[in-house]
């Protein structure tokens, strides 16, 4: 399957649904859709249309998170990406796509534990990389990001 077939058959399915797409060669696209359709399009995705998913990130953009799944064909080595816009940054969330495939289970608890974004229905959010005694609320990959004072005593 071509990257023309691929965003052809996820437009046909989803309409205007799809904010945008950003085909950044013949390779690669971007498509920047609404949080709220993460799931059904990540299920038609990897589901439907057989690409993997390789890994999520988040992006801190100043105004809001930007939250990336990425889908390949491996067949052809096309790699979508679902690209959701957190415009909230107090209280960014956005719907856990576990239900889909467990192997977004980990990055999202990372990126929830390194830029606070909370995976509606992912039962795990527990830390993963920071120490224990990490503050709480505390979030290193955020903008707003102040280094904690630690005691100095703990070793």
């Amino acid at each position: 399957m071509t990257i023309d077939g691929i965003l052809k058959s996820i437009n046909d399915r989803f309409g205007g649904r799809v904010l945008k797409t950003e085909k950044k060669s013949s390779r690669r696209a971007y498509l920047d859709i609404h949080p709220k359709d993460i799931v059904d399009m990540a299920r038609y995705v990897f589901k439907d249309l057989g690409l993997r998913f390789n890994i999520a990130s988040a992006v801190n953009d100043f105004d809001r998170i930007e939250i990336l799944y990425h889908f390949s064909y491996d067949q052809s080595g096309v790699i979508i990406s679902l690209r959701a816009m957190l415009s909230d940054k107090d209280n960014p969330r956005i719907d856990t796509i576990t239900h889909v495939t467990k192997a977004a289970w980990w990055i999202e608890r990372e990126i929830h534990e390194l830029f606070g974004v909370v995976f509606d229905g992912n039962e795990d959010l527990r830390r993963l990389l920071l120490p224990d005694d990490w503050p709480e609320g505390v979030y290193p990959m955020k903008k707003s990001f102040v280094v904690p004072k630690r005691d100095s005593r703990k070793s």
